[in-house]
């Protein structure tokens, strides 16, 4: 039988990666959202203590809880703390994908596992992947969804993007390719078909 596919999706911040993930997971396939596994792992007690140990009440609160908020500032004022972070939250992050991964494909249960990740290539995730797309969307569109959902200005944006990947070395090292312009409604069909392709 043949192994599931791994399928690793990024782009530039805003380019709808979480909406191409969905899209995936609407079609039978199984999503590992990295950011949402990066949250969650500063909720483990042994990644709060690593945290505080760095960065002490600069970041932890009073209960102990890591400040999202602040140490998202941290990371994007200092490319040195940007990397000690990456050293505590990137090695269990991975883990947790390869589990999932080996779990998926040995229930068999799933057309695909994708995993929703900006810093695909940067973190080397790409390298538990089978294929990789990569989400195409101007940057006029970009700006206007994070302005939206994130409060983002132009700059914000520009600043926090800096520290990945250029988005054409994301796109060169991409298998695959996906427009996301305007409304999203043109999306599943691009899914379906590129799903359609990585099967067959």
């Amino acid at each position: 039988m043949r192994e599931i596919p791994v399928i690793g999706i990024t782009g530039g911040i805003g380019s709808g990666k979480s909406t191409v993930a969905r899209a995936f997971g609407e079609v039978g396939c199984e999503v590992i959202d990295a950011d949402a596994l990066g949250h969650a792992l500063l909720d483990e007690p042994g990644i709060r203590e690593a945290i505080r140990r760095q960065w002490g009440g600069e970041v932890v609160n009073a209960s102990g809880a890591v400040d999202r908020g602040k140490l998202g500032r941290l990371v994007f004022a200092d490319p040195q703390v940007r990397r000690r972070l990456e050293d505590i939250l990137h090695p269990p992050m991975r883990s947790e994908m390869q589990r999932r991964i080996a779990a998926a494909r040995q229930a068999g249960r799933t057309r695909a596992v994708v995993i929703d990740a900006a810093v695909l290539f940067e973190a080397g995730w790409d390298v538990l992947c089978t294929h990789t797309v990569y989400v195409e969307a101007p940057l006029a569109d970009r700006v206007a969804r994070v302005t939206a959902a994130r409060g983002w200005s132009r700059a914000e944006l520009l600043r926090r993007e800096k520290v990945q990947f250029p988005l054409d070395r994301k796109q060169e090292l991409c298998c695959y390719g996906l427009k996301n312009v305007d409304d999203v409604s043109h999306l599943p069909g691009q899914v379906t078909r590129l799903l359609d392709d990585i099967l067959e």
